[in-house]
């Protein structure tokens, strides 16, 4: 059975991929958006269409606050988008062995 069919399309984005592994590895905190816009290198406006999708599909939790008088958003993975996303890693293990 060819892995390709496990792959999630919401990670075809390199964005979006980005974003979840930033996550991973702040598994029990939380990233910034200026921050995350730092590390993937991109616009606000574009992070931001990334970051939508994800939120909508339960990948990630938005956290609104302020500091001072600044707004702050941060992002944290979710327990449905850790699971996705292990999965979706474990799909491109499997691909990677499957055509050796």
């Amino acid at each position: 059975m060819n892995p390709i069919g496990n792959l999630n399309k919401i990670f075809e984005s390199r964005i979006r991929l980005g974003v979840m592994s930033v996550l991973m590895v702040n598994v029990n905190e939380e990233v910034s958006f200026n921050d995350l816009k730092e590390l993937l290198e991109v616009t606000d406006g574009n992070l931001a269409s990334h970051l939508s999708t994800l939120e909508e599909n339960a990948y990630i939790k938005v956290h609104k606050g302020f500091i001072g008088r600044k707004t702050n958003t941060t992002y944290s993975i979710t327990k449905a988008g850790e699971k996705a996303f292990k999965g979706h890693l474990a799909a491109l293990e499997a691909m990677i062995k499957f055509n050796q």
